[in-house]
Parts: structure tokens; C-alpha cells; sequence
């Protein structure tokens, strides 16, 4: 396994790249409303990568081995839908909720975030999975610091998740990402402490927990994209982009817009 350790050059051109692309959600925020479709979403997120900041949409065409081109320029998933939801003509409902997943391309350097927006009312059941898995993030990312475990990362966002009634997908993980969109290492969000690579300074990845409300068991949709839960239940996805620092992390996903950070990491900063 290679896993690339950044530059301080390179770590200025990740700062930008990943405020950029939370600075997409912020932009994006008030539009997130019943009665708008994820079509009219893409459409604003694609002219505001590309006309606003300078930037490319990553997952426009975006083509892994084995995958058809991605046809849009943001991933929208809805409901039980767990990622790479692609942007429709559906308009969406009151109370349905929908994680929007923003990669830019700026300057050759990626950065990679995604928000869960709650449309209108929401249910008390969706509304605290949503937080839940908002929480279960920061509970990853408290994990990060030199000398650490990348299996450090895994326990705590399983533990947080299950402790409170809800299940871990286990196919998707955090990645790392700087010039290339999906690099070394795997981030999995489950796994037992003390395991699997040790963080350094320097290293860039992704910490992107998928949390269902029922079993974790899922499965692709027909359009060669589109993942759901078997079971149908609610799923919900947040993600940051984390750098390892000489002492701790530094969230580089961070905007004016960036909901607030929990208690149980406000509290322990000094």
C-alpha cells in the first residue's frame, strides 16, 4: 500500500480545494426544499463549481473500473438510497431526507464533502438518524492523530453508531484523496482498535460514515450507481476531509456554512 504524504504545498492546495467544495452546500442550502428536484440541484452546483469558483465537478464522467460514466456533476441520495444517487426529475417531497455529495477539482487538487439535508418536516426518526450519523462522524474524526490506528477511526464510528440502534455499511469507506480522487488508504468504518495502518502527518483522507436505520444490508440499483438498503429503511451519509497534523487533525471540509461542530468535540478543543 502507498499512501502519499503531503506536502506543505500540497496541504495549502487541499485546504482550498476542500473549502471550496463545502462552500457548494453552503450555496446550495437554501435550495433544498419540497418541490425542488435534484436536477435543478446539480444544474446550480455544476454553474457554481464552474462559472463561480474555477473549479470541476469530479464526478461528472467519472468512470472506475467496471462503471459506466457518471452522468452528473453532484451525487444526490434520497431516503433509503445509501450513495451515488444520481440527480433526477422527482420532486423532492416534505420530509424526505437527501445527503448531496460535492467533489471539486481545483487546481489538479480534490476535495471531497457531503451534508445531509432534511426537506421541510422531517420525521423525529429521520431527524435523529440524520444526527446520529452527524455524530458518528466526529467520533472518527476525534480519532485522528499521529501514532493512531486507522482501526482506531473504524471502532469508534461502530461502536457510536450500534450502541445507539443503528447499523454500519460495510462495501463503501473514506478514502484518501489529494491529487487523485480515491487513494490509499481505505478508511472503513468499523473495525476494532490498535488495526490496520498507523496515521502520520502529512496524510489526507476522508472519514465518511453510512448509517442506516435498519440492517446494514444493501444493494445496486439498475442504473449502475445508485445504492440502497435492502430493507428499505432510512440511510444517512456525512463526510469531511481530515488532514493528519503534527499534533491531531484538521478538518480541511470546513466553511461558513458548516453546521456546528458537537459538543463532545467543543468541548475537548483548548
Amino acid at each position: 500500500m502507498t499512501i502519499t504524504i503531503k506536502t506543505g504545498a500540497d496541504i495549502d492546495a487541499m485546504r482550498i480545494a476542500c473549502r471550496l467544495a463545502s462552500e457548494v452546500l453552503d450555496y446550495l442550502t437554501p435550495f433544498v426544499k419540497p418541490g425542488a428536484t435534484t436536477e435543478e440541484l446539480d444544474k446550480l452546483a455544476h454553474d457554481y463549481m464552474v462559472d463561480v469558483q474555477g473549479c470541476v465537478p469530479a464526478p461528472l464522467n467519472y468512470a472506475p473500473g467496471g462503471h459506466k460514466p457518471y452522468p452528473k456533476s453532484i451525487c444526490t441520495s434520497i431516503n433509503h438510497q445509501v450513495c451515488h444517487g444520481i440527480p433526477n426529475d422527482r420532486p423532492l417531497k416534505d420530509g424526505d431526507i437527501v445527503n448531496i455529495d460535492i467533489t471539486v477539482i481545483k487546481d489538479g487538487w480534490h476535495g471531497d464533502t457531503s451534508r445531509m439535508f432534511i426537506c421541510g418536516n422531517g420525521s423525529i426518526a429521520a431527524k435523529r438518524l440524520c444526527a446520529f450519523t452527524y455524530d458518528a462522524m466526529w467520533k472518527g474524526i476525534a480519532k485522528v492523530k499521529p501514532g493512531a490506528r486507522l482501526g482506531d477511526i473504524g471502532h469508534a464510528i461502530q461502536t457510536f453508531a450500534e450502541s445507539n440502534g443503528f447499523s454500519v455499511v460495510r462495501e463503501f469507506c473514506g478514502h484518501g484523496i489529494g491529487q487523485k480522487f480515491h487513494e490509499e488508504p481505505q478508511v472503513l468504518h468499523y473495525g476494532r482498535p490498535g488495526t490496520l495502518e498507523e496515521l502520520k502527518p502529512g496524510m489526507i483522507f476522508t472519514i465518511e460514515p453510512m448509517i442506516n436505520a435498519g440492517k446494514k444490508d444493501i444493494k445496486s440499483m439498475g442504473d449502475g450507481w445508485t445504492i440502497v438498503t435492502k430493507d428499505r429503511s432510512l440511510s444517512a451519509q456525512w463526510e469531511h476531509t481530515v488532514l493528519v497534523t503534527e499534533t491531531g487533525y484538521e478538518v480541511l471540509t470546513l466553511s461558513a456554512g458548516s453546521p456546528p461542530q458537537p459538543d463532545f468535540i467543543t468541548s475537548t478543543k483548548t
